[in-house]
This record gives C-alpha cells, structure tokens and sequence, in this order.
C-alpha cells in the first residue's frame, strides 16, 4: 500500500456512528475511530461535505445485525453513501498522482461500514470522481444518488435524445437532475410540480413545460404542450399512474425510481394496449457499467456547465441527528454535514 502522509495507522478521527437500528437522535452518536487505511484499489478522502438522502434514512431505520462491520474497536456503520474531498492516500494499484484530486464520491459504504459521515472515509478508486475545475464541494456533494439515478432512468432504455420526457416531482432531488441530464442529452423536458416556488425551481433547471399536477386539467396542459410523451420519470407510481398513462405515447417506458407504501394496482389492459413499458429503478443494485458511465458522463454534464447545485442546508458533524430530522421532514434541497 502505498501512503501519501507519514500518519500513524492508529490516528483517530470523529465519525457519525450506530450500531442499532432506530431514530436519529436515539442511534446516531459521534465517536473517535481508526482512521481508515486504503486497501488494494481503493483510495482514502479526506471528507469536506457528507450529503444526505432519504436512503440513509432508510438504512438507519432498517438496518439488520448482518449490516454491522467492525469499525475500529467498535461494530457498526458510518452513515452516507455521498459527499465531496480530497484523496490524501492510495492503496496498492492506484496511480500516486491520484492523491491531492479533489473528487466526488458515489456509493460509499456499499459492502463496508465506511460511509461519508466522517472526517476521512475509503472507496474504491473508480467512486471517487474528479471534479472539474471552478466546481464547488456544494455541487459536487450534491450529486451521487440524485443525478446517477436520474442518468439512469434517462438512459436506461436508450438515449433520450429527440424524445419528450415527463419527470415527476421536478424540484425533487432525482427530478431536478433529470431536467438538467435530460436537456444535456437532448431531450425535451416536461415536468410535474406541486406549486409555484417549486415550479420555478424546475424552470431554472431548464424545463420546457412545467405543470402542476394538482391542475384538474394537468393532463390535457402536458398533451397541448408537449404532446404524448415517451419517457416518464416517476417517483410516486401508486399516485400518478393514472396521470402517467393519459399522457403516455405509444410503446413509452415509465421508470420508476421510488417506493410508495401502497403499491399500485395495475391496469393491465391498459398498459398492453399501449405497449408500454414499466421499468423499476434502484439505484444499489443498477449494473455496474451502467453506474460507471452514469459518473462519467455526469462528470462532462459538470465541465459543461449544464448541472447545478440543490439548496444546501449544511450541520456540523455534532448535529447528524438534526440532519438526519431534517430530511425526514422533507427539507427543500439537499442537508449536508460540513467538516472542512
């Protein structure tokens, strides 16, 4: 293993930690841990964001004894799979000049307890993304989870290019990359909203057409707008199903990336007669290839200036808790812990 400081291997470092599943403020605690140390392929980043979604959430409040790794002395996990740094340290078969990139980091803690919430984590060298020049830890943060399951489920049944696609909640996290992806890739943009604040969010996110769904007439406004559409982004199925398949051309997909509590009741005949395609998206287990090409060109749509950056409401590593409460409140934007 190759070493980019002459640290101790035993310096501790502050960590977000639990080690049982159940509310934040009951489980989440901040304790001084090994600092980790990158193994064959990996590289160790000095964390300066820790973001925040709704999949931290449930992993904290659904989280088995198998899910528990040791963590120094103790057994556990530390939350986050996202966030920004610097690479400070490169295990065996990664290039040395990696160290000093400053990089945007996706899935961490996937296979092991080493997630963001922490003041240096370890990730497979290829999660740790370069970020271009003049962008900032905040944007850069912001990415992860919300753009590559919004690539995904844009390219997933091939390219959007010259295509009309509807996203679902535009002024969502998911739902703003999709917007903004979607315009890079060529596509045209509709977008549902619940409200005028959040309507202006998607139309600076590029949206073509931006209805709130809540208008008695949302569908006929999308079909006079834009037309029957071919691609939905979806994030509430069992809601707008019904708005989806009024506005839905023939052979459109509808991928959906969210699960309500109550599933939906499909109408079979309906899909049929449309041939239309019903796509689940999850981000965790979405092949491979497909997440590296998702960070790639991400990482272009980042040099062209075509993505922007979420609200961002930052905490300090002592107030995970209050974080965590904050997104489970459904705060507009994206919580982040600072530990620049």
């Amino acid at each position: 293993m190759d070493r980019a400081t002459s640290k101790r291997r035993d310096e501790p470092m502050r960590a977000a930690f639990y080690d049982t599943p159940g509310p934040a403020k009951s489980v989440l605690r901040v304790l001084e841990v090994a600092r980790p140390e990158p193994g064959p392929g990996q590289v160790r980043v000095r964390v300066a964001l820790s973001a925040i979604n709704p999949g931290d959430i449930f992993m904290r409040l659904n989280s088995t004894p198998q899910d528990f790794q040791p963590v120094g002395e103790h057994t556990g996990r530390i939350p986050h799979q996202d966030g920004t740094g610097t690479i400070d340290a490169v295990g065996s078969g990664v290039d040395p000049s990696r160290v000093g990139d400053r990089v945007w980091i996706w899935m961490a803690g996937a296979g092991h307890p080493w997630g963001t919430a922490a003041e240096w984590t370890v990730v497979p060298s290829e999660q740790a993304v370069v970020l271009p020049d003049g962008i900032s830890d905040e944007l850069g943060a912001c990415l992860g989870i919300p753009a590559m399951t919004a690539h995904w489920c844009l390219h997933a049944d091939g390219s959007p290019r010259d295509r009309t696609v509807l996203v679902a909640g535009g002024a969502g996290a998911v739902g703003h990359y999709a917007i903004e992806l979607g315009k890079a890739a060529g596509a045209r943009v509709v977008t549902t909203v619940s409200g005028p604040e959040k309507g202006a969010s998607a139309r600076a996110a590029g949206a073509d057409l931006v209805v709130n769904y809540r208008d008695a007439d949302a569908a006929q406004q999308i079909i006079d707008g834009a037309g029957p559409v071919d691609r939905i982004i979806e994030v509430a199925l069992t809601d707008n199903l019904a708005l989806d398949l009024a506005v839905a051309g023939p052979g459109a997909t509808i991928v959906t990336y969210s699960a309500q509590p109550d599933d939906p009741a499909l109408p079979v005949f309906r899909l049929m007669w449309a041939n239309l395609v019903l796509r689940f998206a999850l981000f965790l287990t979405e092949p491979r290839d497909a997440l590296l090409r998702s960070a790639a060109e991400i990482t272009a749509a980042l040099r062209e200036g075509a993505l922007t950056p979420l609200p961002v409401h930052s905490f300090g590593l002592d107030d995970v808790a209050l974080a965590h409460e904050a997104v489970e409140n459904h705060i507009t934007g994206k919580a982040v812990l600072d530990l620049r």
